[in-house]
């Protein structure tokens, strides 16, 4: 006799592990990025940049380029009608170069012509004369004076102190380093590109782009076209990653502007090589701790002072150097500090925003002294970190409490319980070696060692910021549609946002509408906020239908709609039998809400860094194990374990890839990614020479999500985005110092500075 069954497949809610709704698209190559993009009768833009990182423009003659044949315009300063300059704090940033250029790469003419090719050859027939000067390229110069002001606005962008507690406490033992971070790039695969179609009219310009924050854009990009905000429309297009890099203007303007000069759609696109002198990187830094502790390992003071090389231009500089300086002490009780940061211009490239925004820089000078405090009194890496582990109720080096779940010694503990792998056989596969392939290390010079890092990551925007985030939710015949202008930038809001709608409204069929301006802001797709805080507007949006649904159905079946709840995909009657599908209960209304999502409001640091500047904190530990070979410099990542405080999982797979990422992008700054920068030039812009993990450089990656419900947050989960990338990094560096004795206060650590 034949059976049948019925497979009832679960719902795609929160906590499930749903599936991107763009996922399979990418995998068969049919997703459109912006880069993929075209419109009809359409042109291509292009950029000229200088050659050098700082010099006066003595006269640009553009004729040769115009009269080329294909050629539709070409644009300089002159040809801006609005504001001249840009900026995410402060607009201190030329559209284009006007009297100087200030580091290598910076924009000074643009063209919109038939073809690439003729672009290419347009902007090689622009005559720019420059009297080349002498570049700042050493922030210390800055710091100190030495060189004269490179901007209107000084070489300093900002400084700022944090004094707390007793400046004169010392310990018995006492611990110091200075500490080399060097430029990471974010590497993302989908380059920069935009398209401009100009309306009709030429009054106004609807612009596809690939960028972090519509509505920030909306506004820098409107003052310079000296349009109002209204005639600008922007509609998200395909991203292939930002992790900080798409915060900043690159091409915007100059492809607005050449749309609106030419009449006719203009697209742009970056070259590889492009994309390096684009966008901002992460800060350089150099950082200098002194710890003092008790014979126990317990920490009694830091003395701290960083400098980040900011480059020519403001960016993000001044939020970095806050991020950097109020993490001076990690995730650790200490009751006095003295830190004092700088944030300066120089003529190497602008830097700003990286998943990590300036805690990363801080974390590897703050985990290398937990080793050396570990190593003075005896102790292991554990037990020390265990002994300073901070707590919920904590107060902070800038006398804000913790009110953030912090489980940080459990972040330790769960990740030392982790197995350890396998020692290195004698049979190991090359590809498991250092230098993999080609028989590069021998079996018999390789060493283990094993290395720990500890971090925590302020959430959201701070000191004062009035971050907010904007969603609307229409319920019409059981179908829910969401509206909002968050970026998505492969961190997975598209797919979180309909397990939103389904779990608060019951429904199975989500639409999301296109991302774009014609709504409120969602605020930047940065700072592990687009959960929390768009997250939480749709949430609100979403609850705000469901309460108009539960009055439309308590109104139609004479039902209090205080006892009206969602079971399922249904709605009930929890105190009688009524149930009714919300397909049925929504069939032929429409309900729409719109919600935006605050959280509560921080503040500025005073004169001495106190005050409540960071909105919430999130934690994580990592455990890293290298195999090194000594004598070639050569270095394995074999597993990395960590345990990371995550509030609530809302997808269990898109957890785990943001985990993965995270410590990938860690791996390659702790051992291999840098850009590399003589007298203000860059010497290696491609993937020829900057070299990035590969499949191949990945280690095993074993993860405990810790899940201890944050009551602050609108869904009860932390951003999962930047703590991966921040406290991977010491541990790998930790773990290689393990393994071959020897100090290391840089980072990428290169081969000579393992071998020699």
């Amino acid at each position: 006799m034949a059976t049948s069954s019925t497979v009832t497949k679960p719902r795609d809610i929160l906590g499930s592990s749903a599936l991107r709704p763009d996922g399979a698209h990418k995998v068969q190559g049919s997703f459109e990025f912006t880069s993929d993009m075209h419109a009809e009768n359409m042109l291509w833009g292009a950029t000229l940049r200088s050659p050098h990182p700082y010099a006066r423009i003595v006269s640009i003659d553009t004729s040769a380029a115009l009269a080329l044949s294909g050629v539709q315009c070409v644009i300089t300063a002159s040809d801006v009608p609005g504001k001249p300059t840009y900026g995410l704090i402060s607009s201190d940033q030329p559209v284009f170069a006007q009297d100087f250029v200030r580091y290598m790469g910076e924009p000074v003419a643009a063209v919109a012509a038939d073809h690439p090719e003729t672009c290419r050859r347009a902007l090689a027939l622009i005559n720019v004369v420059y009297e080349v000067l002498n570049p700042l390229t050493d922030p210390e110069d800055a710091v100190s004076g030495a060189h004269d002001p490179i901007h209107p606005d000084g070489n300093i962008i900002r400084h700022q102190r944090i004094i707390r507690g007793d400046q004169t406490a010392t310990g018995p033992i006492v611990v110091e380093g200075e500490y080399v971070i060097g430029m990471q790039d974010q590497a993302f695969l989908g380059l920069e590109a935009a398209l401009a179609i100009p309306d009709p009219d030429g009054l106004g310009v609807h612009l596809h782009v690939a960028t972090q924050w519509l509505h920030e854009d909306l506004s820098q990009i409107s003052a310079c076209l000296d349009l109002p905000a209204e005639k600008v429309r922007l509609t998200l297009g395909g991203v292939g990653g930002a992790f900080g890099a798409r915060e900043d203007i690159s091409l915007q303007v100059h492809c607005c502007l050449l749309a609106l000069k030419a009449g006719r759609p203009i697209k742009m696109q970056y070259s590889r090589e492009e994309s390096f002198f684009g966008h901002v990187h992460r800060h350089p830094a150099t950082i200098f701790m002194r710890h003092h502790a008790d014979a126990n390992g317990k920490i009694i003071k830091i003395d701290a002072r960083f400098v980040f090389d900011g480059g020519a231009y403001t960016s993000t500089s001044p939020a970095v150097l806050i991020n950097g300086i109020t993490h001076t002490q990690g995730p650790y009780k200490c009751d006095n500090a003295t830190v004092d940061g700088y944030a300066v211009r120089t003529n190497n490239p602008p830097c700003g925003a990286m998943r990590g925004f300036g805690v990363v820089q801080a974390c590897f000078a703050h985990e290398s002294q937990m080793d050396k405090i570990a190593a003075a009194v005896g102790k292991s890496p554990v037990e020390v970190r265990l002994i300073n582990a901070m707590v919920t109720g904590d107060p902070l080096i800038t006398g804000q409490i913790m009110e953030s779940v912090a489980p940080v010694a459990r972040c330790i503990t769960e990740t030392d319980v982790i197995p350890l792998p396998e020692p290195l056989g004698t049979t190991v596969n090359e590809l498991a070696l250092p230098g993999g392939s080609g028989l590069t290390a021998s079996r018999s010079n390789i060493v283990r060692g094993i290395g720990w890092g500890v971090s925590m990551k302020n959430l959201m925007y701070s000191e004062g910021f009035d971050d907010y985030a904007t969603a609307r939710c229409i319920l019409k015949d059981g179908v829910a549609s969401l509206k909002f202008a968050t970026s998505e930038v492969g961190q997975g809001f598209v797919t979180l946002a309909p397990q939103i709608a389904r779990s608060v409204l019951g429904v199975d069929e989500v639409i999301i509408e296109p991302i774009d301006t014609q709504i409120g802001s969602a605020g930047s797709t940065s700072a592990s906020r687009q959960t929390w805080m768009s997250g939480g507007a749709v949430d609100g949006a979403c609850r705000l239908v469901r309460e108009r649904l539960f009055h439309h159905v308590g109104k139609m079946h004479d039902i209090d709609p205080l006892r009206l709840v969602i079971d399922g995909t249904d709605v009930v009657d929890q105190l009688g039998t009524f149930r009714i599908s919300v397909a049925d209960s929504s069939d032929g209304i429409e309900i729409s809400e719109t919600f935006e999502h605050h959280h509560r409001a921080t503040e500025e640091l005073d004169e001495n860094g106190q005050g409540n500047c960071h909105t919430a904190f999130a934690f994580v530990a990592h455990r890293a194990v290298v195999d090194v070979d000594p004598e070639l410099g050569l270095v394995k990542v074999v597993q990395i374990a960590t345990a990371q405080d995550v509030g609530r999982v809302l997808n269990p797979l898109s957890a785990i890839g943001q985990l993965e990422g995270g410590i990938a992008q860690g791996l390659g700054l702790a051992v291999m990614e840098e850009i590399v920068m003589k007298d203000g030039k860059v010497r290696n812009p491609s993937f020829t020479d900057y070299l990035l993990p590969t499949a191949l450089d990945a280690p095993d990656v074993i993860a405990v999500m810790i899940e201890e419900y944050e009551p602050q947050a609108p869904l009860g989960a932390k951003g999962i985005g930047e703590p991966p990338c921040i406290s991977v990094t010491p541990a790998i560096v930790a773990a290689i110092r393990n393994a071959i004795g020897k100090d290391i206060e840089r980072i990428p650590v290169r081969p000579q500075d393992i071998c020699l």
